[in-house]
């Protein structure tokens, strides 16, 4: 048995013996507990109720005894008692081993007949001739339960008699004992009943599952929602919660599509003139032609190598496992030069003046430093290879009062302005450019800074040229200044 099994309540072990949760029998666990609980809760409240009855019963009876012997006294009995009364005083006719105590004492002779240390307590006010009262008594260690009153005697003018009949608690609990016997059957079949009840009525109400089950059971591909039509109230956090798992499902496979679509377009052309080459090279094996050939078959090799490497770029900027928040507090101020040092022996070798503006103090964002590299990378790779050699870029960072602002502007042969506004889209490039490329780069830029919740913008550099500007939103948490 696993860790986790010991770890859950015993209960539960019993009810899922093989280890599978089921709905049905936790429901089952969950009610039959607390009935278990109520019968005993409903047995303690009967038990008390029989014996707050029985001790009101016993207690009449019993204040009737004491009026019963005070007749007697005031018939002329108040002289010594004969032991065939006592006797009946004492007995217990039915026969449960109560016993019974009495006493009768003189105001001005003292006990008559008794129990010497059967007398009410002094803050028992009695009337002469008035009802009985009740109170507890213990004699020889045993609990009482007595009826005192005070009488004229009828022998001795001004003399009063004290009578005092007492019984044992044994009988009283009982009689409690009996009643509660009597009535725990009644009450178990009642809540057997009502367990029977809840188990069928748990087993009619899981069916109500059956035509989602059955809805979701014929589909084969279909990742529609499941919608809230016939689904119960109960569940529909849970199918909500598929729904959602469905859309992410059906993003992934649109992207698995989409790139299977685009790498068999933008690779069909380069494998084209690969297999044109190397078949040339074999119908005209001369020095000559084969190295043309092969030189044909480099350059080949590194457009679908670069356009391969755009798709996964575009790929993974476009994953839904890449659809949260960047939550990394970077410094744009900081970051951006350092990023800009790795691409300054490349500039040189193109005849690129690679040039940096930007503010004195920091420039917090929310962001991811992995992709905004990438991000800086693709503008970096679009200026460097459309501007023209002899020509200048400057990457720019601002902060303005609204957003922070990172910026690449060149003053190469720039783009018409009929065409700016479809800069960013797959696989568009500007007609006319000699250029090779792969119409991704700025696509990738698009997609990253959507995961930054920024904005893209295209615009006619100062002079000429082109200049991106990706404006980002403030950063949420506060920095001091001087923090890393």
């Amino acid at each position: 048995m696993s860790e986790a099994s010991d770890a859950q309540p015993w209960l539960y072990r019993l009810l899922e013996p093989d280890g599978r949760q089921s709905l049905r029998r936790r429901l089952l666990a969950f009610l039959l507990v607390p009935l278990m609980l109520m019968l005993l809760l409903e047995s303690l409240v009967t038990y008390t109720g029989a014996l707050f009855y029985s001790n009101h019963v016993h207690d009449r009876d019993l204040a009737g005894g004491a009026e019963t012997v005070a007749r007697m006294m005031q018939m002329g009995m108040d002289g010594p008692i004969s032991e065939q009364a006592k006797f009946l005083l004492q007995y217990d006719p039915e026969g449960h081993n109560n016993i019974n105590y009495f006493s009768i004492v003189s105001q001005h002779h003292g006990l008559i007949a008794g129990t010497p240390t059967l007398v009410p307590p002094s803050r028992l006010s009695l009337a002469v001739n008035g009802e009985p009262k009740l109170f507890d008594a213990m004699v020889d260690r045993r609990k009482l339960r007595a009826a005192s009153m005070v009488i004229d005697s009828s022998h001795e003018r001004g003399d009063v008699l004290t009578v005092t009949v007492a019984e044992t608690l044994r009988d009283r609990r009982q009689r409690a004992r009996e009643i509660l016997l009597l009535s725990i059957p009644a009450q178990a079949l009642l809540i057997a009943s009502v367990f029977v009840l809840v188990w069928f009525g748990v087993r009619i109400g899981l069916r109500q599952i059956d035509p989602l089950t059955a809805r979701l059971a014929a589909r084969e591909h279909d990742l529609a929602p499941i919608g809230d039509a016939d689904v119960p109230v109960e569940i529909l956090p849970l199918t909500r919660t598929i729904d959602g798992l469905f859309a992410r499902l059906r993003g992934m496979l649109a992207l698995q599509e989409r790139f299977i679509a685009d790498a068999a377009h933008q690779l069909r052309t380069p494998l084209a003139g690969l297999r044109v080459h190397v078949e040339r090279a074999q119908a005209d094996p001369s020095r000559e032609t084969v190295n043309d050939a092969l030189d044909h078959i480099l350059r080949l090799t590194q457009r679908a190598t670069r356009t391969s490497g755009q798709l996964l770029a575009l790929t993974r900027a476009q994953s839904p496992d890449h659809a949260g928040d960047p939550n990394a507090l970077l410094d744009l101020s900081r970051l951006i030069p350092e990023l800009l040092a790795l691409r300054v022996h490349e500039a040189l070798a193109v005849g690129v003046d690679l040039g940096y503006d930007g503010p004195p103090g920091p420039v917090w964002i929310d962001g991811d430093r992995i992709t905004l590299q990438e991000l800086l990378d693709n503008l970096l790779d679009n200026a460097l290879r459309y501007a023209g050699r002899n020509s200048m870029v400057t990457v720019g960072v601002a902060d303005d009062e609204d957003s922070a602002c990172l910026s690449v502007e060149d003053n190469g042969p720039g783009v018409p302005p009929a065409f700016l506004a479809r800069l960013g889209e797959r696989f568009f490039r500007v007609p006319g450019s000699n250029e090779e490329g792969t119409g991704l780069g700025l696509a990738i830029v698009q997609r990253i800074a959507e995961r930054h919740h920024a904005q893209v913008r295209y615009r006619a550099g100062s002079e000429r040229g082109l200049r991106v500007e990706v404006r980002f939103p403030h950063a949420r948490t506060a920095r001091k200044d001087g923090d890393a």
